[in-house]
């Protein structure tokens, strides 16, 4: 599949999504944010596929916001839905069945916080800031941005941030929760493989079940503990689970199939 707006490359098992638009710090218009999902959907119908990094072009920034210029003139119902479409793709990335990991090599403002949010893991380069500022617009987030920042760093602050605007360096960021790591920027691409290769060693169908599992925790009308009870009975018909126990007793490596 060809793309205008972002690149991708599939390496060892993992598929690398870039969001091409360096001129332009990466902003995120209608047509990237649904390209950026029609190569996650990929990445998930893909059997060669274990895991999934986004990152953006050059070395400023991963996303530093929405294409202002794409819906300054925007009615009402056109920025409704325009919202609308952009949280499904995200809800998509959040859903997604094989671990996601956004590598923030720079700024991640605006859109870009909330992609990097709907990822699962985040590893950050020193220099990356991140931040939510569109009340300086005259607009609240669009893409969920005031559910998953409360999800990961708490009402108190989330409502701080969202409402000062403020950037949030990535040492900060790492203290509040709304990193996982921190490193040089160097280091962005190979430290999200590592994890992803890490990952790749566990059981892919339990992978997926702790993702459903950890979502169901924040979906209204759902319950997270009937959730982890049905998908941990469901887990004692798999063939990795016999694996799993059988390599434990035997005291091997696991070898996973994913079924």
């Amino acid at each position: 599949m060809t793309y205008n707006n972002i690149l991708t490359a599939t390496s060892e098992g993992i598929l690398t999504i870039t969001i091409n638009r360096p001129d332009k710090l990466n902003a995120l218009n209608y047509e990237t944010i649904q390209e950026i999902g029609k190569a996650v959907d990929a990445g998930n119908s893909d059997p060669s596929v274990s895991g999934i990094i986004i990152t953006g072009a050059g070395e400023k920034a991963f996303v530093a916001g929405a294409d202002i210029s794409e819906f300054a003139h925007f009615t009402s119902p056109e920025a409704e839905k325009l919202s609308r479409d952009g949280n499904d793709v995200f809800h998509r990335i959040e859903q997604s069945a094989k671990p996601v990991i956004a590598a923030v090599n720079g700024f991640a403002l605006g859109g870009g916080c909330e992609l990097a949010m709907s990822c699962q893991i985040r590893v950050a380069a020193e220099h990356a800031r991140f931040g939510q500022p569109e009340v300086n617009l005259g607009l609240t987030p669009g893409y969920a941005g005031t559910q998953r920042l409360v999800q990961l760093i708490g009402k108190g602050k989330a409502l701080e941030y969202l409402m000062t605007a403020d950037m949030i360096p990535a040492a900060e960021a790492h203290r509040l929760g709304l990193v996982n790591y921190v490193v040089p920027a160097a280091e962005v691409i190979s430290k999200s493989t590592e994890i992803l290769n890490k990952i790749a060693t566990k059981a892919p169908l339990a992978i997926e079940a702790i993702i459903r599992c950890v979502n169901s925790y924040f979906k209204d009308g759902e319950n997270g503990f009937e959730t982890e009870i049905v998908e941990f009975g469901k887990c004692f018909a798999t063939d990795d689970f016999k694996e799993g126990t059988r390599a434990f007793l035997e005291k091997r490596k696991a070898e996973f199939k994913g079924k």
